[in-house]
């Protein structure tokens, strides 16, 4: 996500960070899963926390 810092900027200046990322997103979240299992991926808030923090810039957005 880091590689495309303008698509990044745009997506949080025109509030579509979402539908801009949503591929590489989907994509991640099934690595963590992955690597976590299921059950551990979905009990703590940690990916979503992630994305709101790195993507996001510390915006509560995910």
């Amino acid at each position: 996500m880091a590689y495309h810092p303008q698509k990044r900027e745009d997506g949080l200046r025109d509030g579509t960070l979402r539908q801009l990322f949503r591929d590489e997103i989907k994509k991640s979240y099934e690595e963590y899963v992955e690597q976590m299992g299921r059950e551990a991926a979905e009990a703590a808030p940690h990916f979503q926390d992630a994305l709101n923090e790195i993507l996001a810039g510390g915006r509560r957005l995910f």
